[in-house]
């Protein structure tokens, strides 16, 4: 019996078949039908063919995800737990430990946080901010050029810095202004979860897409001959910029006179200027060691610990960076690699991979609109950093059993999974911080007043970038 269905099922499958015989379900109103078949040829294929300890592999995987949902305070310890076990249990040998960790987005992460932690106390960004208002005649464009704002800075700097930057500026705004700052700041952390997609240190997905296709800090602005990623989210930023428009059309307040805040110390920012031309320069220089972009950001994150120390007269001069520095998410991604690695050693990514190109038969185009989309959706209720670094390697294996380049997919996966966190609340750290600084001054965010600017926002930057990147790349 098993034999037979999964004979049935492959041949609906492989044979483009897929699409004959979902427009039958659509006649017998049973689209169930094809959910059955799909989930059963998940079973056949990892808990038949894929043996047992492939079986182990996807329970211990899968229990791995549902516990980080579940105890998201804990979802450091329950990845390093499981990484373990793979480990112990042999399904990770002692010998690929090494080289399934990728040292180099570890490092390029910690050495990130810790620059930017310099430059926000430098106080750059609140000046900048400052100069941006100055230009603008009521809350309408205040609150569009903030945004727009808080989406360069973010191409640069961490989503969740970025929004600690600018949120407090727009609390001061409103408060001045007479107004609710609630609309503001969503509008504001909306902006840099769309823009952390634009370059290869502006959001840890970005990072990890870099870092698993071996891309350097130019590929996001041209790879292949072709306008790479940076292109697809400015597109989406244009469009974006429009709805926030319509949404904040009606706040015509005028903005009070503020005093320009005082930048206390310019080497923070000549740090983020070094560090960016220092990614451009190694991305020219061939064959250069993995973790040359780590010990770029790394290094110049020790020489601004090292000068704030000599500057301050203290040791928290090179603390304070050192402490900013998200360890939880340094070691949850530590976790992750071992995972993938143990459960890429069993077999199961490319089970998956082959169950995605068997659902997608021979179009290109239907993979990377699932793929795409179901990022969106996934993204919009749980963490895009472990849904990311897990779904690169199957999408690599996707691409291989199509005998297809991988970019058009690797975009697709970036763009839905950093995008598809602003239709919710709590689908982007971002959002989380957000909510909470509006919590912390007395505010309280309904999820219809996030609803209200976040789906909107996000389905204008995610169709133009669908289409741009199918263009450039999947034609």
């Amino acid at each position: 019996m098993e034999y037979v269905l999964n004979m049935i099922l492959s041949y609906l499958l492989l044979q483009r078949g897929y699409l004959v015989f979902k427009v039958f379900c659509r006649k017998i109103e049973n689209h169930c039908l094809i959910m059955v078949l799909i989930l059963y040829n998940i079973y056949y294929k990892v808990f038949v063919k894929g043996g047992k300890i492939m079986i182990y592999a996807v329970i211990l995987f899968a229990a791995t995800y549902v516990l980080m949902l579940a105890l998201q305070k804990y979802r450091t310890y329950v990845a390093l737990a499981s990484a373990l076990c793979f480990i112990v249990s042999g399904m990770l040998p002692l010998d690929k430990i090494v080289g399934s960790i990728d040292f180099n987005v570890l490092l390029m992460i910690a050495g990130t946080m810790g620059i930017v932690s310099l430059f926000i106390e430098s106080k750059m960004p609140a000046l900048l901010a400052d100069i941006i208002i100055e230009k603008v005649p009521n809350i309408c464009w205040a609150t569009i050029a903030l945004a727009l704002f808080a989406g360069a800075i973010s191409a640069l700097v961490d989503n969740v810095a970025t929004v600690l930057m600018v949120a407090p500026i727009a609390l001061v705004m409103a408060k001045r202004a007479n107004i609710s700052p609630v609309p503001m700041i969503i509008a504001i952390a909306v902006s840099s979860n769309l823009q952390g997609a634009a370059t290869l240190v502006g959001d840890t997905t970005a990072i990890l897409l870099g870092g698993y296709a071996d891309m350097n800090f130019l590929d996001f602005f041209v790879y292949k001959g072709k306008p790479s990623m940076f292109f697809a989210v400015e597109l989406g930023a244009v469009l974006s910029a429009v709805i926030l428009y319509f949404l904040f059309r009606k706040e015509k307040q005028k903005l009070p006179e503020t005093k320009r805040t005082v930048v206390t110390d310019y080497v923070p920012t000549i740090l983020i200027v070094t560090m960016i031309v220092l990614l451009v320069v190694a991305s020219f220089i061939p064959n250069t060691p993995s973790i040359t972009n780590g010990l770029i950001c790394t290094t110049l994150m020790v020489i601004g610990g090292i000068y704030s120390s000599i500057r301050k007269k203290s040791l928290n001069g090179i603390l304070n960076p050192l402490r900013e520095i998200d360890f939880g998410t340094i070691f949850l991604l530590f976790g992750l690699f071992l995972i993938i690695g143990g459960i890429k050693e069993q077999g199961v990514i490319d089970a998956l991979a082959g169950i995605f190109a068997n659902i997608g038969g021979n179009s290109l185009f239907l993979i990377y609109t699932v793929i795409l989309w179901a990022s969106v959706l996934f993204s919009a209720f749980i963490d895009n950093i472990p849904y990311v670094a897990t779904m690169l390697p199957v999408v690599q294996g996707i691409a291989a059993a199509m005998g297809v380049d991988p970019t058009v997919l690797y975009f697709g996966l970036l763009s839905g999974a950093t995008l598809g966190g602003n239709m919710t609340p709590i689908g982007a750290s971002a959002n989380i911080t957000g909510i909470g600084i509006l919590r912390r001054n007395g505010y309280e965010v309904k999820n219809s007043d996030f609803f209200r600017i976040g789906i909107p926002f996000t389905l204008a930057a995610v169709i133009p970038a669908y289409i741009y990147i199918w263009v450039v790349f999947g034609m």
